[in-house]
């Protein structure tokens, strides 16, 4: 049981790695279209997707509530498909939401912008021209995409276990080196890890859920950890019922044994005369 995810630069062949890769192992693929239905299904509006889908938001949407509910729902559709691991989850900064799950191998697929650009004029019918523009504005939107949500480098290779140039790998032979590595880097142990890791962020995500999207509590800048059953929040709220109630929904919550509030009671500043 693994889950492998794959950024890649726009005609790069990483598609058409990923599908080669599902052939092999099997697994699920997480990409695109699975997530608009997912993500429709949860409540994220056409629009918002399509403005924010592996995009920096601009300077009015970064300000907006707007983007904060996108990565919510966004970590919400992943960490949901995840935990149920042996599936491949295309870009979307999978392998920085699952950074820590010790089942989790990231891979990058790039290619040079040569071949980039022949691909993508076959694909677009386009002229070489346009082609540049096409794949210079995807690299601009997807790096500032991964440094406005996660702050990360999309282009450090530090940030995966493995980086393939498709210059001179082919998809069905970078599947097969990418499934090789899988199973000799994941063993039993970090299977056995990871279903709980996974276990552990999507039940944090379920609570954000519940307080801030169900019930409204105004908990500001809410973070969940949880581990094994043990759950601690924190953030900022005016009021102590919120707080008591941040806390009361959070203990009536399945797979929850204990709760740690590090919630801050913050009173609202109030104008003087």
């Amino acid at each position: 049981m693994a889950i492998i995810t794959i950024a890649r630069e726009l005609a790069s062949l990483g598609e058409e790695t990923a599908h080669e890769l599902m052939r092999i192992n099997g697994y699920r693929l997480i990409d695109k279209d699975y997530l608009e239905k997912r993500l429709s299904e949860i409540g994220l509006s056409a629009e918002k997707r399509e403005k924010f889908d592996e995009k920096s938001p601009g300077f009015w949407a970064s300000l907006s509530q707007q983007h904060e509910d996108y990565l919510h729902f966004l970590k919400t559709a992943l960490l949901e498909a995840a935990r149920e691991n042996d599936c491949i989850i295309m870009g979307r900064g999978g392998h920085h939401i699952l950074k820590d799950v010790p089942n989790v191998l990231s891979v990058k697929i790039v290619a040079p912008m040569a071949l980039r650009v022949e691909k993508t004029k076959a694909m677009y019918h386009c002229d070489n021209r346009r082609a540049v523009q096409m794949l210079e504005q995807s690299d601009r939107d997807r790096g500032g995409f991964h440094k406005f949500y996660f702050s990360c480098n999309w282009n450090d290779s530090r940030e995966y276990d493995l980086t393939i140039n498709t210059m001179r790998v082919d998809p069905v032979t970078a599947a097969h080196v990418i499934d090789s590595l899988r199973s000799l880097l994941i063993g039993q142990d970090k299977e056995t890890a990871g279903v709980q890791k996974m276990a552990d962020l999507y039940l944090a995500q379920q609570i954000i859920t519940e307080i801030v999207y169900k019930n409204r509590i105004p908990i500001h800048f809410l973070e969940v950890i949880a581990e094994n059953g043990i759950v601690a929040l924190h953030g900022v709220a005016n009021t102590q019922a919120s707080i008591d109630s941040a806390v009361a929904i959070t203990r009536g919550m399945a797979g929850v044994r204990h709760v740690e509030s590090s919630i801050q009671l913050v009173q609202e500043f109030t104008v003087m005369p």
